[in-house]
């Protein structure tokens, strides 16, 4: 029986973590990798070894990099100044209330309205928004990317293990 709460908790870290991949409160790569770790643990580490949870480790470190790289480097890209970058981390976190078009718009409108706080015009904001939100939408995709990664890692080895 305990075991397989285990596997129930282990799912639902990494269902949850999948979601938190779009959603950004979420800490998303993480609890797939906790997910993971845990079904690892709750297996006694038969199917799934330590060079496993290594590469699993390492995909989800690399995840969290690129994600926090890509909003800057899309911001830097077009000249953002450090109020943009505040800017677009306070719209991501005010947008998570209105639900997707909130999550969507809340960094653009954050950037953007940081740079015309820091005396830029119209459209220079306006580029910094859209460079902003496109770092972000990179930095997600390639997220998503890894974490579906890891999922096929360790399927692959729960199958051959």
């Amino acid at each position: 029986m305990g075991q397989t709460l285990y596997f129930i908790l282990s799912a639902v870290l990494i269902v949850g973590g999948i979601a938190g991949t779009v959603v950004p409160i979420l800490p998303g790569v993480p609890l797939v990798f906790a997910g993971m770790l845990l079904a690892a643990w709750a297996d006694h580490f038969q199917h799934i070894g330590a060079f496993t949870l290594i590469i699993l480790g390492v995909l989800c470190v690399l995840a969290l990099l690129i994600d926090f790289v890509a909003g800057l480097l899309g911001a830097r890209r077009v000249g953002a100044s450090t109020r943009a970058l505040w800017g677009a981390s306070l719209g991501m976190l005010a947008g998570l209330f209105f639900g997707l078009p909130g999550i969507l718009l809340g960094p653009f409108l954050g950037a953007a309205i940081g740079e015309l706080t820091a005396g830029r015009e119209l459209a220079h904001a306006t580029r910094v928004g859209v460079g902003t939100w496109l770092g972000l939408l990179f930095g997600t995709l390639a997220k998503i990317a890894l974490c579906f990664t890891m999922l096929g890692v360790f399927a692959l080895r729960l199958l051959i293990g």
